[in-house]
């Protein structure tokens, strides 16, 4: 494939560009032994979604139903985001979903610093492909490597700029609860469907944000005048099949 065919005029990756450079890293995922995991998984969990998404879903790790399908959030908790996406008009197919470590850490466990900083070049330029203008964590390991330091019960439902260091340019990260904490909390839950809600309204700021950071007034003026449909914009221009990685 020439670079004609995976950039635009000005530089920019195209579509096909995106999805072939996610190829490649999802490649690299599945063959990947940097990390213990590697010894103890069945499939490595690279992630899928839409290339030209403008929302990047981060989970903490794959679970046994991912773990054996090679798939994000395809068990019990992966069908409560999918209704939560449902309540804003929204697709799995039409976001990018992927985890802090690609790899199921054996029973569940939480995954050690020393994984997390193994996997965090994949999920780096993954951003850096997918160039999303919200990146929503789900859970405190997701949102502690975006915005370390601070309490998932104090934060979520909450925006502040992505850190440039992760890979997600110009980007907001929105703080949700893990569905599997939903799942096990019936005030979570309720509180999970209450800040999915609000995510409409920070794409549109992140976008406003974004133009305004690159340069193009018109678009951030354009941004930050726009009134939210009552069906919310869907986060790609256009749905298709689900592209996995």
């Amino acid at each position: 494939m020439t670079s004609a065919e995976t950039t635009t005029s000005d530089g920019t990756m195209t579509a096909e560009g995106r999805r072939t450079a996610l190829e490649v890293i999802a490649a690299e995922v599945r063959a990947c032994t940097r990390c213990r995991l590697a010894q103890t998984r069945t499939n490595a969990v690279p992630g899928e979604g839409h290339p030209d998404t403008e929302v990047v879903f981060v989970g903490e790790g794959p679970g046994q139903t991912e773990d054996q399908q090679g798939r994000p959030f395809v068990g019990r908790a992966g069908d409560l985001l999918v209704r939560l996406l449902g309540t804003l008009g929204w697709r799995r197919q039409e976001v990018f979903i992927t985890n802090i470590v690609k790899c199921r850490p054996p029973g569940n466990r939480d995954p050690e610093p020393d994984e997390i900083a193994a996997c965090a070049p994949y999920l780096q330029r993954q951003l850096a492909v997918l160039d999303p203008a919200v990146v929503v964590t789900l859970g405190r390991f997701s949102m502690g490597h975006f915005r370390p330091g601070e309490r998932i019960s104090q934060i979520h439902g909450t925006a502040a700029p992505a850190p440039a260091e992760t890979g997600a340019r110009d980007a907001l990260v929105y703080a949700l609860y893990h569905p599997a904490a939903a799942l096990r909390s019936s005030d979570v839950e309720r509180q999970s469907y209450d800040d999915m809600a609000g995510l409409p309204r920070v794409l549109v700021d992140a976008r406003a944000r974004r133009a305004a950071a690159r340069g193009d007034a018109n678009a951030a003026s354009a941004a930050q005048a726009a009134a939210l449909p009552t069906q919310p914009d869907s986060p790609a221009d256009t749905a298709s099949a689900a592209t996995f990685f």
